[in-house]
């Protein structure tokens, strides 16, 4: 007698019978489920599984395409995979290095090519991938004891990835084949190759640029946005991870395992930060006649607040006299502020801003007047009149940290002459190993959830279902207008996500299988099992992290 299970498909929302060990692949197919694109993977009871998993107990099943954030994921971890096989197949002693994000792509570089790379390298690197995505080879993912898989890459040279399995304390493992290469890429992969839709691979600095198709239209690309800026921090701290061998998470556990090392590497990073901060301070310093006005902008969780509080210290080193302003005083009332799409208060729009109001002040102070603040009491929401009284003098310089300071728009009365611009941004600095690069957004989430829950009372769930909203006001109103800036800080830390480990393990595990995050939460817990932990005591008061993780030197208002 067949054994039969129940199977709850959101996708269509009707519940079926199926026989035990039925796949995803065969149950979408005999239901003809239609997704905007072709299917995938799937959420099983929220987490993601690929079709080819066979279902043994009742569960809620929903297909998901290239338009969900997983199966994006999928989409760019199955093509790193084949530009990683490209390249073994054209040029077998050499090997494919994804450094970093940047300019809507991935920057990617190849270790032991003799000479340098051509655009003639690139161009037949791009034939082999579009040949292999044409012959539709599915990714094989193969299960086999620990060991055996840490000997499979120390032979084919992939030391990164065999030293960090040698440390896992799972006795099996899987790992993925696409014809007779090997690879692991840290989740989940699309079904073969043909579930690419597009991509391109073209030149970038001496390197190449690993473009996507956009999830809302796979036929097309990723527009390349020029990113100079962001590519040239990025190289400053490559350079940061070699002084300390930590560009790979293996390089940090072995730092790690000996505590007097991974005090070091704090001493270490936190100096060399504090050396950037201080060389800004020294330029504002030397044009001081020029500079009076110091615009701070950068993304949820990017340790603004403790820059400029560390940047104010290094300019009165500098024999200069900072002053903040804040922007929040600023906010319109509330009942002026302009909603978004869904009725909301969208007080990430400049337009919740006075900015008028902010423009007149800060002309009347460069002129020498004093002036009246604002103060906003954002339990009232309304703007009051009794701030701080403030006039300046030709030794101060005035800091204001915000959002929207990049934004042309902020300060369209003051001469761009008296103005210097700092992008703030985590842009991690590691990568699990030579493909497999971190998301600086991975970095500052869990940033924000540790933030969250220290401070404001929030779950990991609450950081979580609001981390999309916030994602798109970035996108909106300051990943547009980074490249404005006089110069970037990476406000990253090379031990950071060893000492977060610790912090945000415990927030994520409470997160229940019956939410919608989950699969995030699995995400970012089999992302943080890799790496060991470190003690957040080492961490000096000082530290950008402390902003996050409590015991700061600073106030917070």
């Amino acid at each position: 007698m067949r054994r039969m299970i129940e199977i709850h498909c959101e996708n269509i929302g009707e519940k079926k019978q199926w026989e035990l060990g039925t796949s995803l692949s065969e149950i979408a197919e005999q239901l003809n489920i239609q997704t905007r694109y072709p299917i995938l993977g799937a959420m099983i009871n929220n987490e993601l599984k690929e079709m080819d998993y066979n279902i043994f107990k009742p569960k809620r099943v929903r297909f998901i395409d290239i338009t969900h954030p997983d199966g994006m994921r999928m989409v760019v971890r199955s093509l790193c995979f084949v530009l990683h096989k490209a390249v073994r197949d054209l040029f077998p002693n050499a090997f494919l290095t994804i450094e970093h994000s940047v300019s809507r792509g991935f920057y990617c570089e190849i270790d032991g090519l003799s000479g340098k790379l051509s655009r003639d390298t690139i161009s037949r690197l791009r034939e082999r991938m579009k040949t292999l995505i044409r012959q539709n080879m599915p990714f094989r993912r193969v299960e086999m004891e620990t060991e055996k898989a840490v000997e499979l890459f120390h032979e084919v040279g992939m030391e990164e990835k065999a030293r960090l399995f040698k440390d896992r304390v799972e006795l099996y493992t899987s790992v993925y084949y696409l014809d007779n290469t090997i690879g692991y890429f840290y989740g989940y992969l699309v079904p073969s190759t043909g579930g690419i839709p597009s991509f391109d691979l073209v030149p970038y600095y001496d390197g190449m640029l690993l473009r996507f198709p956009l999830a809302s239209d796979p036929t097309k690309l990723e527009a390349v946005v020029p990113q100079d800026k962001m590519f040239e921090i990025f190289q400053e701290h490559k350079k940061w991870a070699e002084i300390l061998n930590v560009g790979y998470v293996c390089n940090l556990n072995d730092q790690i395992e000996d505590p007097s090392n991974g005090q070091e590497i704090i001493r270490i990073a936190e100096a060399l930060q504090e050396k950037k901060v201080a060389r800004m301070a020294d330029r504002i310093s030397r044009e001081r006649d020029r500079i009076r006005l110091v615009l701070i902008s950068g993304p949820s969780s990017s340790g603004k607040t403790t820059f400029a509080k560390r940047l104010g210290v290094q300019l009165k080193v500098a024999e200069m006299k900072p002053v903040a302003i804040s922007l929040d005083d600023y906010f319109l009332d509330r009942e002026k502020t302009p909603k978004d799409e869904n009725g909301d208060y969208d007080f990430e729009a400049l337009e919740a801003l006075h900015v008028k109001l902010f423009n007149e002040n800060l002309n009347d102070l460069l002129a020498g007047k004093q002036v009246q603040l604002p103060r906003y009491d954002f339990h009232l929401g309304k703007s009051m009149p009794d701030g701080q009284t403030l006039q300046i003098r030709p030794d101060n310089v005035i800091i204001v940290e915000g959002i929207h300071g990049l934004n042309p728009r902020l300060i369209p009365d003051i001469d761009n002459e008296l103005t210097y611009k700092v992008y703030v941004s985590a842009l991690t600095q590691i990568s699990v190993d030579g493909q497999n690069r971190i998301p600086t957004t991975d970095n500052r989430l869990l940033r924000r959830m540790v933030r969250d829950h220290k401070y404001r009372g929030h779950d990991a769930l609450e950081t979580l279902h609001r981390w999309p909203s916030v994602r798109r006001g970035e996108e909106k109103n300051i990943f547009p207008y980074q490249e404005n800036a006089d110069i970037m800080f990476n406000s990253s830390l090379l031990y950071e996500l060893a000492v977060l480990k610790e912090h945000a393990e415990p927030l994520l595990e409470a997160v229940y299988q019956n939410q919608p995050e989950f699969a995030e939460v699995k995400r970012l817990l089999k992302f943080l099992s890799y790496f060991k932990p470190l003690s957040s005591r080492f961490v000096p008061p000082t530290s950008i992290l402390r902003e996050f993780l409590g015991g700061s030197c600073f106030h917070y208002e």
